[in-house]
């Protein structure tokens, strides 16, 4: 078994097209199939590793007709393999993830440059976050990319300073720790002068700084129009919390209601996010713009479960133009009419159906 092209570009030529087809308003049903299938050629004739494993599948360019029927990456394959059309040394950049299990054994997504992930990020945050705002002063609580220069969370966050913070924007994480007094002095201000202002870090980055507000006694009514955003959760980082309890300290040390809080769900492995449109209840219903779409399958055979069944979460993102664009997670969700309802992460014999398919996909793409 042989590649057919050994040289691939480093920008493909279906590119200005995906960017055009993201930039619309919206995208029908048949462009997104249509760029799913150019980019699943692409992605089995220059990446051997996921060619090994279609092949398996009997799945191939000429028999997969449908999106859907592109197969599923389990998402540890990152980890265990070199999943780029490119060869690593000549992308721009490598996001990795956080290793919270094994530090040696980190996923890779290579990226040969990041026009696309960067227009990924700055139109759907526009359009979720800013809701038609065109910048918000911003206290980022979250490192620099100077100091986590392989965090997709990191270059997002900073984007999103860069692109839609107003004057006065500030990280408030760096090398000594958060910086809780300084931040204090900032909230102060928007509250002196009814300046809106938005705090956006990673979940757990908000419960530390709870955590130390309720030390020094220290709360907060942040004029209207404020808005919090957090992302990730809890687990190995810090104490956990239920999601309910997590909005209302939210509310009660900044005085941001649930309703104005929006989370993030994205992950290293893709290069769009979802967001949901305010946490007033939970779960609440996570969605992504028109070059996303998302499956609940059972994990052993990769078919959607019936409407209204949990099932394992698999997305199809066009912006992954240089890996796989569809990858099967490790989360539980329930599709909607508006999006999905995120459950949690796979136990029992979902998460055994996980590892199953982890199994295969390795045996499947083994030299």
């Amino acid at each position: 078994m042989t590649n057919t092209n050994t040289a691939p570009t480093l920008a493909p030529d279906f590119l200005p097209e995906l960017m055009s087809f993201m930039s619309r308003p919206n995208g029908d049903d048949g462009a997104f199939n249509q760029l799913a299938l150019k980019l699943f050629n692409h992605q089995f004739r220059h990446n051997l590793a996921l060619q090994r494993f279609c092949r398996m599948q009997g799945k191939t360019p000429r028999t997969v007709r449908h999106w859907r029927d592109i197969p599923a990456v389990p998402i540890n394959g990152f980890k265990e393999l070199t999943l780029s059309c490119v060869p690593p040394e000549q992308c721009e950049r490598v996001f990795m993830t956080s290793g919270t299990t094994r530090k040696d054994n980190r996923g890779r997504h290579y990226h040969p440059h990041l026009r696309v992930y960067d227009h990924s990020m700055k139109l759907h945050f526009a359009q979720r976050f800013m809701r038609g705002q065109p910048s918000i002063r911003m206290g980022i609580l979250f490192p620099g990319e100077e100091m986590m220069p392989n965090s997709s969370l990191a270059h997002y966050l900073a984007l999103a300073k860069q692109e839609f913070g107003a004057p006065g924007s500030a990280y408030f994480v760096g090398p000594d720790g958060m910086d809780v007094e300084g931040l204090c002095a900032v909230l102060e201000e928007a509250e002196a002068t009814a300046t809106p202002y938005a705090l956006l870090g990673a979940s757990y980055s908000f419960v530390h700084l709870m955590d130390a507000l309720q030390r020094l006694g220290r709360r907060f009514s942040l004029p209207e129009g404020s808005k919090l955003f957090d992302t990730g959760g809890f687990k190995g980082q810090s104490r956990e919390l239920g999601a309910v309890e997590f909005y209302e300290m939210l509310q009660h040390y900044f005085g941001v209601a649930p309703a104005r809080c929006t989370n993030m769900y994205g992950m290293t492995e893709l290069s769009t996010q979802f967001y949901d449109d305010g946490n007033a209840q939970q779960p609440a219903v996570k969605s992504g713009p028109h070059w996303i779409r998302t499956r609940a399958v059972n994990p052993l055979t990769g078919q959607d479960v019936p409407e209204g069944e949990r099932g394992v979460l698999v997305h199809c993102d066009l912006a992954n133009f240089n890996s796989t664009t569809t990858l099967l997670t490790e989360d539980v969700g329930v599709i909607v009419p508006d999006g999905f309802l995120l459950l949690g992460r796979a136990e029992g014999a979902q998460a055994k159906g996980c590892s199953l398919a982890m199994d295969a996909f390795l045996q499947a793409t083994a030299e």
